[in-house]
């Protein structure tokens, strides 16, 4: 279920590239978040990569996701880059209206 709202919040519009990797970041981070302490973590990334692969092409938010739980399966473990963005103003209430 929360896989399922991570991946719908990542289907919204990105406005650039960098809002897109952005998004993606933070929906990795939510992702794992979630992830339940005795799950398997390569089932679980393969159960995310299945349900998110068919939006990498229409969603580079998703396309962002999706590297992101690749390199978390791929040996050896290093650190991925997960920064947080930087705070900025991003048009308030009156942009999300204009995104609907």
């Amino acid at each position: 279920m929360l896989l399922e709202r991570t991946i719908t919040t990542l289907q919204t519009q990105a406005e650039t590239p960098e809002r897109a990797e952005e998004l993606g970041k933070l929906g990795f981070i939510q992702w794992l978040a979630w992830l339940k302490p005795d799950a398997s973590f390569p089932a679980e990334a393969a159960r995310a990569l299945e349900l998110a692969a068919p939006f990498q092409p229409t969603d580079p938010a998703i396309g962002v996701f999706c590297r992101l739980v690749r390199q978390s399966m791929a040996g050896p473990l290093a650190d991925l880059d997960l920064n947080l963005p930087q705070p900025r103003r991003r048009g308030g209430a009156r942009a999300r209206r204009l995104m609907l």
